[in-house]
């Protein structure tokens, strides 16, 4: 059985209703929030503060810590043990590894970045609407970046290619499905992450990443306007 239809209505080539904001979290160096459907992501950063115990300082250039989190009422499907996970570890670390390409931690030494991630609602692309929120919260902190990175999932369901999966795809019965987050520097094209779960073949893989590569695009500019809007409202107070 081909699939044939999405079960919200979306084209095979489109996100799911997005929005970003920045500045949502009043006592943090810098916040965002990312939404794509019913996945939100918080992200809230804080420093470059002096990074102790004092032997994981590095003395030519800062380091940058993520914290992801799902709360554990957020996810649709069985409820989230509260706490770290090997889960929680594994996104947090591939999170920081998606976000150092654009990140500029040579001013400074011996400190650190934390950036801590928090998920009220999750229904399937969770780490890249947290890397959206996290991208968007250095940026806020005023932090020195090259750019802004963004992160979309992709994928196979069946026989169609697929941008942003859902919960339903992702957990699609009658086929075969490969799920593919990646994440982006759009001014370059350069891709910082790139993981899989699921089987998909080689032809079909380049020809999904140049979808996801479209849709970070989209999701590219949404970031950049929201930090506009940010701006622009506080140039009229």
């Amino acid at each position: 059985m081909s699939y044939k239809e999405r079960a919200d209505g979306r084209k095979f080539e489109d996100c799911r209703p997005m929005e970003a904001k920045v500045g949502v979290i009043k006592r943090a160096d810098g916040s965002a929030y990312f939404k794509f459907g019913n996945t939100w992501a918080y992200a809230a950063v804080y420093g470059p503060r002096t990074l102790f115990p004092r032997f994981m300082q590095n003395p030519t250039k800062g380091i940058l810590r993520c914290h992801y989190n799902m709360m554990p009422f957020s996810s649709v499907g069985e409820r989230v043990r509260p706490g770290g996970s090997r889960r929680s570890k594994e996104i947090s670390m591939v999170t920081a590894k998606s976000l150092l390409p654009v990140l500029d931690l040579s001013a400074y030494p011996n400190s650190v970045v934390d950036v801590f991630i928090e998920l009220p609602s999750t229904e399937a692309g969770s780490r890249c609407a947290g890397i959206n929120a996290a991208a968007l919260a250095l940026a806020d902190a005023g932090l020195k970046v090259k750019d802004i990175v963004a992160a979309v999932s992709v994928g196979r369901v069946d026989d169609q290619l697929v941008v942003d999966l859902d919960y339903t795809e992702e957990s699609y019965p009658e086929g075969h499905v490969a799920d593919i987050p990646i994440a982006m520097v759009p001014s370059t094209g350069k891709i910082t992450l790139l993981q899989m779960d699921g089987i998909i073949p080689k032809d079909d893989l380049v020809k999904v990443v140049e979808l996801g590569k479209k849709a970070c695009m989209e999701i590219s500019k949404l970031q950049k306007d929201a930090l506009r809007a940010k701006y622009a409202g506080s140039e009229k107070k």
